[in-house]
């Protein structure tokens, strides 16, 4: 069935949700899975209250630092399922497409995410990057809702 699952997280409640049943289904299959969380990058005209308040360093050192912590969220649930799991943290302008690109350079062979991740204006101004997946994606997605 699948044997490289990639399931992106931002870290949101639902999406951690969608890790579990990720994890779950991997353990299922025997599959090994990829984590991925996704960065914007840097702009110094922004909306962004957090990336107003920092320099680009701070923003830089403050991203990883939440990828981390979120990553391993991840790493310790699928440890804890005997699922072989590996991390990857990239920064990208649109988090469909690096979703996209490490499912391929991965070669995963299943997408799981989450519905719907960030709540308020930032859905609003970024719109679904779940849907963004699902119509670019060459690979199937599971919708975790």
């Amino acid at each position: 069935m699948y044997s490289h699952i990639l399931i992106p997280t931002d870290g949101s409640k639902l999406a951690g949700k969608a890790v579990q049943h990720g994890i779950a289904l991997a353990q299922q299959v025997g599959a090994k899975v990829v984590a991925l969380t996704v960065s914007p990058p840097f702009h110094a005209l922004t909306t962004d209250t957090q990336m107003i308040e920092d320099t680009p360093a701070q923003y830089k050192a403050r991203m990883q630092e939440q990828a981390q912590k979120m990553l391993a969220a991840v790493t310790q649930a699928a440890q804890a399922a005997n699922v072989a799991c590996e991390t990857v943290h990239v920064e990208h302008e649109h988090p469909y497409q690096a979703i996209i690109d490490i499912a391929a350079s991965k070669r995963c062979d299943l997408i799981v995410m989450a519905s719907h991740g960030r709540h308020g204006i930032a859905a609003i101004v970024l719109g679904s990057e779940t849907v963004k997946v699902l119509t670019h994606s060459k690979i199937p997605v599971l919708v975790y809702r």
